[in-house]
């Protein structure tokens, strides 16, 4: 019984953690953006991080099979890092960095449906909801930003963004059983912060480098909690069975980012971007929340 308790305690400090380092990210990066252009950016993060963890699953490289696996790690790459960090980057330039977090967590709702369609997972009529709720949501928050300060690139940046991180996430579950996740995390890291590094090096000019407290500490961050250690908590708890909580969670992330620029950034929150803000945040809660008693949809597994 102590064994069990200790182990949900554990498994709550972790998920704790990780929202909060997963909020607290986005308007650290935001404030970051002006001292580095946003591919060699996201590349450094990226590739660093994915060092980093190499280093500590090196005894696990029996199970790397490069070469029947490569395509994979490729694709997932693209998706999940070379896709999602590079359109996130260059996004924060249009939009403040918690309207942005906002806008990108309505990805498990879009996720809802990827996985419905193509990994014929339950949808319910809550989900459905939430699916509203949701699509409400992004009207109040695009509104309110495009009749004040933000814009129209922005907004499809996040939603861009938002997408290409669900079509990632679709596609290592459905590719779950023959990858190895720490492996498949390692790869889509080096790979994709390679490309972005190489893309970066190519249309960027690295003398814009302004080097400064402020990106040496945010680089520091990136490389470290902000994405090697927050992605092996994610996967700790996906691999046990704890990925329906962190989904169900991540409402929170957008509500602490938001107040986190607000308190240290000085960005506005108006009332359509807090009732926006909201909704999002049930929205989220219920796609991914699963209450035994809602009713499946006709039609749907």
């Amino acid at each position: 019984m102590g064994n069990e308790g200790s182990s949900k305690l554990t498994t709550y400090s972790l998920l704790i953690f990780l929202i909060v380092v997963w909020g607290v990210s986005w308007p650290i990066y935001k404030n970051a953006v002006p001292y580095m252009p946003p591919f060699l950016f996201a590349g450094f993060r990226a590739f660093v991080g994915g060092l980093i963890l190499l280093i500590f699953i090196l005894n696990r490289r029996h199970l790397l099979k490069l070469k029947e696996n490569w395509q994979f790690y490729i694709l997932s790459a693209t998706l999940n890092i070379t896709f999602y960090l590079g359109i996130q980057t260059v996004g924060l330039n249009f939009l403040p960095g918690g309207l942005f977090s906002v806008l990108v967590y309505f990805q498990p709702v879009l996720l809802g449906l990827l996985s419905f369609w193509f990994l014929k997972e339950n949808m319910t009529l809550l989900k459905i909801l939430g699916l509203i709720l949701g699509f409400i949501g992004i009207i109040f928050v695009s509104v309110d930003g495009l009749t004040i300060h933000l814009s129209v690139i922005g907004v499809l940046l996040a939603l861009a963004t938002a997408l290409s991180w669900a079509i990632g996430v679709v596609y290592v579950k459905k590719n779950k059983l023959r990858i190895d996740a720490y492996w498949m995390v390692v790869m889509q890291l080096l790979i994709g912060g390679a490309t972005l590094l190489i893309a970066g090096g190519f249309t960027e000019k690295v003398n814009d480098i302004v080097w400064n407290t402020d990106l040496i500490l945010t680089l520091i961050w990136g490389s470290t909690l902000g994405m090697p250690i927050a992605q092996f908590i994610y996967y700790k708890l996906m691999n046990e069975g704890e990925a329906s909580k962190v989904g169900a969670f991540t409402f929170l992330v957008p509500i602490i980012s938001v107040l986190v620029s607000a308190l240290f950034l000085g960005e506005a929150i108006t009332f359509k971007l807090f009732i926006g803000m909201i909704l999002v945040g049930v929205s989220i809660y219920l796609v991914n929340v699963n209450f035994r008693k809602g009713k499946k949809v006709p039609g749907s597994n």
